[in-house]
C-alpha cells in the first residue's frame, strides 16, 4: 500500500509540473510590439533624421558634366587598360580630421555634413572649373551590428542611405521569444563617443525615438530576458513538452503495472 501510495504521489507531482509548464507562456505584454496603437491611427512620421557623414566612412563621389574630358581630373580611377580590364573608381576615406582630399580641389571638410550638404559644397568649389555638374555621392560602407536575443546576429550591409531599428531587426530575423521588447539598446558612435539609448519596442513612441533611423556602425543588442539568463528559455518549451509527457507516460505505465 505504502508504495502504492508513493507511486501516485510520484505521478500528480509530475502531474502537477506538467500542467504548470504547458501553461506558462510569455504574457501579451511582453511579446506584441506597439501595443498602445489604436485601430486605423494615423501616426505621422516627425522625425526629421538626416544622415551625416562620420570620421572613417568611405564614400564615393562622381562628378559628369556634358563634356567628359572636363570633368575626368575630378574623378580618381584606378587600373584598367591592361587585359581589357575597365578601371576601377577610388572612393574617399574620411580620416581623423574629417577631411577627404579632393582631386583639384585638395582637402575638403565632410564630416558631419549630409549628402545633399556635400553636393552643395562640391558644386560652389567646381564652379570654376564646369558648368552644371551632376555630383553622385554613396556611402560606401555603411552597415549596422544586431546582436543579442536574434535568430541571425551578424553585421549587415546596408543599401541606400538610411535604416530603421525595425529594418535591422527584420534583417537579423526578429527577435527571439527570449528577448527583451521594452529595452532594445542602440549604440552609437560620435567620433568615438559613444552614446547609448534604449527604445521600447512594444510602445508606439519607439517609432519617434532619436534611433529610430540608424546610422552607420550602430549597434544594435537585444537583451534576454530573466528565463534565458537561468537557461529556463521559453524556445526549449518544446524538448521539455516531450520529457515530460514521456515521464508522465513512464510513471502511468509503471502505476498500472504495479496495480
Amino acid at each position: 500500500m505504502f508504495k502504492l501510495n508513493t507511486s501516485r504521489n510520484h505521478f500528480y507531482t509530475i502531474l502537477c509540473l506538467a500542467v504548470l509548464v504547458l501553461t506558462s507562456c510569455a504574457s501579451r505584454k511582453e511579446v506584441v510590439y506597439f501595443q498602445n496603437t489604436g485601430d486605423f491611427e494615423t501616426l505621422v512620421d516627425k522625425n526629421s533624421f538626416t544622415p551625416k557623414f562620420k570620421v572613417d566612412d568611405l564614400v564615393s563621389i562622381y562628378v559628369s558634366t556634358l563634356d567628359s574630358e572636363a570633368s575626368a581630373p575630378f574623378n580618381l580611377f584606378r587600373g584598367g587598360s591592361e587585359g581589357g580590364l575597365r578601371p576601377e573608381q577610388v572612393d574617399y576615406l574620411i580620416d581623423k580630421d574629417g577631411e577627404i582630399d579632393f582631386p583639384v580641389i585638395g582637402k575638403l571638410k565632410i564630416a558631419g555634413l549630409s549628402s545633399e550638404e556635400v553636393r552643395v559644397l562640391l558644386r560652389d568649389k567646381l564652379s570654376d572649373y564646369l558648368k552644371e555638374p551632376i555630383i553622385n555621392i554613396r556611402l560606401r560602407n555603411f552597415s549596422v551590428t544586431v546582436l543579442g536575443e536574434v535568430n541571425r546576429p551578424g553585421t549587415y550591409p546596408v543599401n541606400g542611405e538610411r535604416i530603421t531599428v525595425l529594418e535591422a531587426l527584420g534583417l537579423a530575423g526578429d527577435l527571439t521569444i527570449k528577448g527583451i521588447r521594452e529595452n532594445v539598446m542602440v549604440i552609437r558612435d560620435f567620433d568615438g563617443t559613444k552614446v547609448y539609448t534604449r527604445v521600447n519596442l512594444t510602445n508606439k513612441d519607439a517609432l519617434s525615438s532619436p534611433v529610430y533611423y540608424l546610422t552607420q556602425n550602430d549597434v544594435v543588442y537585444v537583451e534576454p530576458n530573466n528565463s534565458a539568463i537561468k537557461t529556463s528559455a521559453l524556445d526549449n518549451r518544446a524538448s521539455i513538452y516531450v520529457s515530460v509527457a514521456s515521464l508522465l507516460i513512464t510513471s502511468t505505465v509503471l502505476l498500472i503495472t504495479r496495480n
